[in-house]
């Protein structure tokens, strides 16, 4: 008589390893640091006036900004960053501006070399690439993770003929290039803020 797999025990893999609990996340997410904070600590002042002029250089449609204003369900965001790094530069003051554009998003950023232990389930391609958001529940449950560039970036980077994996940010793009990015990240933040607004569990929680 053959033993069906449901009853039989389940198949151990060797290196499957343990991911982090919703605990460490939230001790991770509690240990970063808010956008302004994270520049005031790591950056110095030539990376600040390169963050900053990206930031100038960022903006928002009237529809993206109502799009993000609409957002209902506390989404905690952790970004493994550097402030060194040209795509750090080039990305991380988008994800500013849409904190800035909606009060469900807790936004933190965390040093890439801060916490070894929780960086180590950040990798892209087994490389400590930067920047990779971790998309998180409000009570830390781990939604989604996302980076290094997105798919508008990749295209480009491509095109150029696989430049420098990790550029200074001095020469930043163009608005076009700017706007398609920041669209690509735009449809990340949307699409996690449905999964935690369709949850069956969060719906339970919180009655709606």
């Amino acid at each position: 008589m053959s033993t069906s797999l449901s009853s039989s025990a389940a198949p151990s893999i060797s290196g499957a390893g343990t991911p982090p609990t919703a605990e460490a996340w939230a001790a991770a997410f509690a240990a970063a640091l808010p956008y302004a904070d994270f520049l005031g600590r790591h950056a110095t002042p030539d990376q600040r006036s390169r963050w900053d002029g990206f930031h100038d250089r960022v903006t928002l449609t009237a529809h993206q900004r109502s799009l993000l204003a609409g957002f209902t369900r506390r989404m905690p965001v952790l970004v493994l960053a550097g402030a060194w790094c040209g795509d750090c530069v080039n990305q991380c003051p988008i994800f500013a501006h849409f904190a800035s554009a909606s009060t469900a998003i807790d936004l933190r950023l965390l040093d890439r070399d801060a916490l070894p232990d929780i960086a180590a389930h950040l990798k892209v391609c087994g490389g400590q690439r930067v920047p990779v958001a971790a998309f998180l529940s409000e009570d830390f449950t781990p939604v989604l993770f996302y980076g290094d560039r997105t798919l508008s970036a990749y295209r480009a980077a491509a095109a150029a003929q696989f430049g420098s994996s990790c550029a200074s940010g001095a020469v930043p793009p163009p608005a076009d290039a700017i706007a398609a990015v920041v669209a690509d990240w735009l449809d990340q933040f949307e699409r996690v803020q449905l999964i935690l607004r369709l949850s069956g569990r969060l719906r339970e929680k919180h009655g709606d």
